[in-house]
């Protein structure tokens, strides 16, 4: 719980004290876990025999919610059969068909601000961000159902660090937070089950654009097609892997944008022309600057050396991102709001990592680039943001690393 919470200021003051590679007991999620921090060593797990790193095995603390099924909790071949079934649904031909519909949710959304108004951007993201998970995800587009699972979701989305670290422990889940947990679930199954026998029975699913048409829709050379229940374990990983992790990159590059008048003047700019190059680059600096995800895991299935560290069977090796993010050895004055690092060029290898690597890179790390920058895209458009406080603070929700004030800005209509 305290390496949860406490992670921006431990994790940096270990590595002082100890240099790029240290140990760590974090109980319940792991009995020995050693962090590494240098890129060499980054890439020396990414390159690794996935048999003999397991970030299935890595994940299992979220088994309970995403599902036995789940792209993230799956390992070796089971993985790679799940990944290739996954991938076309977010190809270059997929990600150009998705753009569309997310410019029209953001737009209809950003149109219903009001001038003068102090928008916490962490909330406007958060609830813009489900929108699109929903309709261009999921697919849903009864209105009912819509508005039961923006509900419903919200629980799932927002589970606090004590109840994950609870599911370790079966007689806690006869207890009433976890029970109404699992009962709320159910309730979200139901509907999502609903959706995916109903898009089986589509005749049109060739035209349709929506995640879950194309993934019912695929069928591997090799492997049989995904059934309901592992639709179900994808789409449930999706929301959570892909939901409020973007929603933070959102508002907090938002809120950098409103405390640098000269930086947001240029991506408008860029907005108007479509210039989608330097917005995806503010993007990634605000990604950069403000680490959603602190880092990544895999356990060893066997004896492993790692950067010259020997481990036994069941270590759990984590690459520290926030650490690698805000190290100036990999990004001179890291804690400086600098686009221009991803413009014409890209930082050292493995020294950005929001989305993790090698072969567990997430999949949807393009769908999140063109989500962000289709929504930044059509906010700055209509809107100059102006920051209502100094400064912000990092708070942990959950897995994710959010604004603690919400990143409130005050909005002002933009220049006819």
């Amino acid at each position: 719980m305290l390496y949860l919470k406490y992670r921006e200021r431990f994790l940096p003051a270990l590595q002082r004290r100890h240099g790029d590679v240290f140990g760590l007991r974090v109980p319940p999620y792991a009995d020995d876990l050693v962090v590494f921090a240098a890129p060499e060593a980054i890439g020396e797990i990414f390159r690794a025999d996935p048999r003999r790193l397991h970030a299935g095995e890595g994940n299992q603390i979220l088994g309970f919610v995403m599902g036995k099924h789940s792209v993230l909790l799956a390992d070796e071949d089971a993985h790679r059969r799940i990944r290739d079934l996954l991938m076309p649904a977010f190809n270059g031909a997929a990600l150009r068909g998705y753009r569309s519909l997310i410019a029209d949710l953001a737009r209809t959304e950003v149109m219903t601000w009001q001038p003068g108004l102090d928008l916490p951007m962490l909330q406007a993201m958060n609830q813009l961000t489900l929108n699109v998970i929903i309709a261009v995800v999921f697919g849903v587009t009864d209105p009912a159902a819509t508005t039961e699972l923006i509900r419903r979701l919200g629980a799932i989305i927002n589970i606090p660090a004590w109840m994950l670290a609870g599911y370790r422990f079966p007689i806690l889940q006869r207890l009433a937070p976890w029970k109404r947990f699992a009962d709320n679930q159910a309730r979200i199954d139901a509907i999502l089950y609903r959706e995916i026998e109903s898009r089986r029975a589509a005749t049109d699913l060739h035209e349709r654009k929506d995640v879950l048409s194309r993934l019912v829709h695929t069928r591997g050379d090799a492997t049989a097609p995904l059934t309901d229940a592992e639709l179900r374990d994808q789409l449930i990983s999706l929301l959570l892997a892909g939901h409020e992790t973007t929603a933070a990159a959102l508002a907090w590059t938002l809120w950098e944008l409103a405390r640098h008048p000269e930086l947001q003047t240029a991506a408008r700019a860029a907005a108007q022309s479509g210039d989608h190059k330097y917005l995806e680059a503010v993007l990634k600096e605000g990604m950069r600057l403000h680490t959603v995800i602190a880092s990544t895991a895999r356990k060893l299935t066997e004896p492993t050396t790692i950067a010259g560290r020997q481990m036994s069977e069941g270590t759990v090796v984590n690459t520290s991102i926030l650490l690698a993010h805000n190290d100036p050895r990999n990004h001179p004055q890291p804690h400086e709001f600098r686009p221009q690092r991803f413009m014409g060029t890209n930082p050292p290898t493995n020294t950005w990592l929001p989305f993790g690597g090698g072969v567990r890179r997430c999949l949807g790390a393009g769908f999140a680039l063109t989500e962000g920058t289709v929504i930044l895209s059509e906010i700055l458009t209509r809107w100059e943001l102006t920051a209502t406080r100094v400064s912000e603070v990092s708070h942990v929700r959950n897995i994710t690393t959010v604004p603690r004030h919400k990143a409130v800005v005050r909005l002002a209509p933009t220049a006819p």
